[in-house]
């Protein structure tokens, strides 16, 4: 039988929380519920003890319900604490210790960790190392090991749980407990030199606020807008506005605002990208204020309400089906228009412009279609 041990008995200080920091959502999701997800999937591991505080366990327990082999076990007040008190709750023959601040592991890299445990007794992921890395004394460099001998040790970590514990019980006799960050630690002072397995780049911990918004985010927006037929009493103007700027034209857009499909079908793609609601909920046709509104002071709002979930914008792709008019003279001067706004430089701004052979209601000069693609990052 094998025991997985969370440890999520943190308060998210270096975060900046006033909760611990396994309980706030990522993507919709709360950080602890990754873990417990991956190390379900993995058929071996028939046991989840979840170390925790007492205050916490109101809110993790329900994260709890849906993995019948999982259940909370207390945490305490340092990480090797919480740790002992798992083993001895553990039921399993094999233990894998993981920080529920990893929320990107992997099924690979678990079944990675209990293979080694089974072949070599121990399995500690790891990754090595990029960076080179220096010993320092009072920021002054004493020595540079080598590179290729430097790993980035990560979670989880496996042992036979007979051996870690006997580690983590000497560990205690010593009155050493506080001064290991890790098992790996523990069981290199007590039994042997544990060994390494194939970690992942992607199993990050999430130590501090700026680690829990995504770094990218994908957005997809589209827009339609109908001309104006004869008979349906054409506004008194001779042009159309796209990208924030009034182009020339014979046929006019039908719309409650100025019509902007270009900007429309961008805002909608920021929003989505944001996973906040589309440009109808924000922005009602039905709102008399929005009557004629221009659509590129409507943008500076929706940048306002992606900037206060943490995001701007990164680049953008947007392509515009119309037969009519001929938009391509007019393609720098909506980049210029759209890079002023985004706060990006016209290099980011895609804008391509076509027709569409004269088939459907755009060859046939009834409208125009845009759809715009974003990428999102970290404001």
């Amino acid at each position: 039988m094998i025991t997985a041990v969370i440890c999520a008995a943190g308060k998210g200080e270096r975060a900046g929380y006033s909760e611990n920091k396994i309980l706030r959502e990522l993507n919709g999701m709360p950080v602890l519920s990754y873990s417990l997800s991956a190390f379900a999937q993995c058929g071996e591991i028939e046991e989840i003890l979840v170390a925790c505080r007492e205050e916490d366990e109101k809110k993790i327990l329900p994260l709890l319900r849906p993995y019948p082999a999982a259940r909370a076990v207390r945490g305490g007040d340092f990480r090797t604490e919480s740790v002992y008190f798992a083993l001895n709750e553990a039921k399993g023959e094999i233990v894998l210790v993981h920080d529920a601040a990893r929320p990107f592991v992997t099924k690979e890299v678990i079944e990675n960790c209990i293979q080694s445990v089974k072949k070599y007794g121990s399995g500690v992921c790891a990754v090595p190392t990029v960076d080179t890395v220096v010993i320092a004394n009072d920021r002054n460099i004493q020595s540079v090991p080598a590179r290729q001998n430097v790993f980035s040790v990560q979670t989880p970590q496996g042992f036979y749980k007979d051996q870690l514990l006997q580690a983590f019980e000497r560990a205690y006799e010593e009155n050493r407990e506080r001064e290991f960050t890790d098992e790996s630690g523990i069981y290199a002072r007590y039994i042997a030199p544990p060994r390494l397995c194939d970690g992942d780049r992607n199993n990050k911990k999430l130590t501090y606020s700026e680690d829990f918004a995504p770094c990218e985010r994908v957005g997809f927006g589209v827009d339609t807008h109908a001309f104006y037929g004869e008979g349906e009493g054409t506004p008194l103007i001779n042009f159309i506005t796209l990208g924030g700027v009034r182009i020339p034209s014979e046929k006019i857009l039908k719309a409650h605002s100025d019509g902007d499909v270009l900007v429309h079908a961008l805002m909608d793609a920021l929003l989505s990208a944001a996973g906040l609601r589309d440009i109808g909920y924000y922005f009602p046709d039905t709102e008399p204020k929005y009557k004629g509104a221009f659509s590129m002071e409507l943008l500076r709002e929706v940048l306002r309400l992606i900037g206060k979930q943490g995001f701007s914008p990164k680049n953008v792709s947007i392509s515009v089906l119309a037969e009519t008019p001929r938009l391509s003279p007019y393609i720098a001067d909506m980049k210029k228009s759209l890079s002023e706004a985004l706060g990006l430089s016209k290099n980011a701004i895609g804008i391509a412009a076509g027709t569409n052979e004269k088939l459907g209601y755009v060859g046939e000069k009834k409208g125009i279609t845009c759809y715009a693609t974003v990428l999102l990052k970290n404001s």
